[in-house]
């Protein structure tokens, strides 16, 4: 099994604290910028940044679907936020930093380990462009509500 990586980064303006902040409101930013592929999102632990439980299905294709329970740390306190599924080698890292005035680059990176064999060359083929396509979509609704 290949290790899998998928990034996906923007510049956004607000400040890297506003960000961060906003990031790691599981509660309520974080659950209002779910793209449709992820449904039964609910918060089971805490509810802002590092301590949190959160569980999702993530909707990779119609048929595969994915149950997450992920628990929350902070690698970098104020700097990034990691999100571990408990249930498979699924990990999330978001990271912020500051791109000049008034604004901050945002990243996101997914891995996880894949499939060997020939299921292995379709994950590492297809998966990444639906992740990346969830990532872009979290972002697309976590920028207007940082102003």
């Amino acid at each position: 099994m290949a290790e899998i990586k998928v990034t996906v980064a923007r510049v956004v303006t607000a400040a890297p604290a506003t960000v961060i902040e906003a990031l790691g409101d599981y509660k309520g930013i974080r659950a209002e910028t779910w793209p449709e592929t992820i449904t039964d999102y609910e918060v089971l632990e805490g509810g802002t940044g590092a301590g949190t439980r959160i569980r999702y299905r993530l909707h990779a294709t119609r048929r595969r679907i994915r149950n997450v329970e992920a628990v929350v740390s902070a690698p970098e306190p104020g700097r990034s936020l990691a999100e571990a599924d408990q249930n498979s080698s699924l990990r999330t890292v978001w990271t912020v930093q500051p791109a000049g005035s008034g604004t901050t680059r945002v990243s996101v990176e997914t891995s996880w380990a894949g499939a060997s064999g020939i299921g292995g060359f379709f994950e590492r083929t297809f998966a990444p462009i639906g992740i990346r396509r969830l990532y872009n979509g979290v972002l697309d609704k976590l920028e207007p509500r940082l102003g």
